[in-house]
């Protein structure tokens, strides 16, 4: 089984949507393989509920992010996964000092195309930045399922 956990600041927002983005990328192109794809945040409290934002922008793409439950991150997270992605930098400092023993699987979301961005959080903000928050990370994964593909099978 493939695993892949994505992470952000309170687990209620941008890794939910990757989660449920990803989700839909491998239902569409690799169908064929067993995953586990599982999202956790750096900081906030258990338990919480998506964004209504992030509910949002994910219905217009037919996703459904309401059965969503946040969870902070720990050492049976992530020794369950094959490859951790961050939302931004300091997220992949803080799980490297903290489980430097995983360093070599975790990642920014943008390294899978080739580059170092943060995602901006939107929280707090207007459905629009929701919305290209959303846009955002699907375009990343989209070009990028190649090279999550290529580190998952190392």
């Amino acid at each position: 089984m493939l695993s892949v956990l994505f992470v952000c600041t309170a687990n209620i927002c941008r890794s939910p949507m990757a989660c449920a983005l990803f989700g839909q990328i491998v239902n569409q192109r690799f169908s064929d393989l067993e995953w586990r794809i599982e999202s956790a945040g750096t900081w906030g409290i258990d338990n919480e509920l998506a964004a209504q934002g992030a509910q949002w922008a994910m219905q217009k793409r037919g996703l459904d992010l309401s059965g969503h439950k946040s969870r902070i991150v720990n050492k049976n997270i992530i020794k369950e996964a094959d490859l951790i992605l961050t939302m931004e930098g300091g997220h992949k400092e803080s799980l490297c000092a903290e489980f430097p023993e995983y360093r070599n699987q975790i990642f920014m979301l943008s390294e899978m195309i080739g580059q170092t961005f943060d995602i901006p959080d939107p929280m707090g903000g207007p459905l629009s930045g929701y919305e290209l928050t959303a846009q955002n990370i699907e375009r990343i994964l989209v070009q990028g399922s190649d090279t999550i593909m290529r580190l998952l099978s190392q």
